[in-house]
């Protein structure tokens, strides 16, 4: 072990505000060094939703690079890794404490930030272009759930993606949010011939937004706890269909992860007319654990 070499990490939860609940982070600062076969086992080791490793950013309008694993797959982009990064830069005084507009470069490109100050900061990441893919049969979505189809509003399931691309399935209440089920055969059945991974995010609006819940099981993620990056395409997927205001300034919140005991809020701020100037997805960050891994 004598070229062994220590990496210190943190831990966080994400959208929340309070200790063990939201979605539960792993960031290493400084993961210059760190190989992607490395990252990639680090990832599974730690066995989180996704584990981000902080490195240069080869552009020079971005603060930093950030690196996202699953513990089965790299990620183009994703949430909460994002907005608990930032976080952590701000935290360590990587990016200084009164940043409150940066850029990270990530797979997908550049994700602008911006941090509402205070005691919890409330961090904001802007949702990368969305793209739509194709519909989904409601009675095959609600067999892969198991569901009926009288569970299903009368939408057609949607894929799209900014840069994770999700499958959204609406949902007539809570209770039939909370009855659903996603395995690795239920998603085979839904994706049919299609070898693409994907995520597949159900929901059911209410008075405040939306009360949700996403299964990814070819990302290694039996359930997620909180996905910022399918919020962003919630919003718009929502306004699409009448189930929220697409008026300019429009806010909002998304409970997710409650039925898996991490209850996180999401938020999201309407830009534009329809979102045309685009949408924000924010949260609050606690830090719980701080550690060395020796590689």
């Amino acid at each position: 072990m004598s070229n062994a070499r220590a990496y210190r990490y943190r831990v966080v939860d994400v959208f929340t505000d309070q200790p063990l609940a939201g979605n539960a982070l792993a960031v290493f600062p400084d993961a210059s060094g760190i190989d992607d076969v490395t990252m990639q086992k680090i990832a599974r080791e730690m066995n989180l939703s996704e584990t981000s490793f902080v490195v240069p950013s080869t552009r020079a309008d971005c603060a930093a690079g950030v690196r996202i694993f699953t513990p089965a797959k790299e990620m183009a982009f994703a949430g909460h890794p994002t907005i608990g990064t930032c976080f952590v830069l701000l935290d360590e005084g990587i990016l200084p404490a009164n940043s409150g507009h940066f850029v990270l470069e990530e797979k997908v490109g550049p994700v602008p930030i911006r941090v509402d100050k205070g005691p919890c900061p409330l961090i904001w990441l802007r949702t990368p272009p969305i793209s739509e893919g194709r519909t989904f049969d409601r009675t095959i979505c609600a067999q892969a759930l198991g569901l009926d189809s009288t569970d299903l509003l009368d939408i057609a399931p949607r894929l799209l993606s900014a840069g994770n691309p999700t499958v959204f399935v609406a949902l007539k209440d809570t209770d039939a949010v909370d009855r659903a089920w996603l395995d690795s055969h239920g998603c085979a059945v839904l994706k049919g011939g299609d070898q693409e991974p994907m995520c597949v995010f159900v929901f059911t609006p209410t008075p405040d937004g939306a009360y949700s819940r996403m299964f990814a099981p070819d990302y290694g993620i039996i359930e997620d706890p909180a996905t910022g990056s399918s919020t962003g395409l919630l919003a718009a997927f929502m306004i699409r269909h009448n189930l929220i205001s697409g008026a300019a300034g429009t806010q909002f919140i998304s409970e997710q992860g409650t039925k898996m005991g991490r209850r996180s809020i999401l938020h999201v701020h309407i830009h534009g007319e329809q979102g045309q100037h685009g949408i924000d997805v924010g949260g609050n960050v606690v830090p719980v654990a701080e550690a060395t891994m020796i590689l």
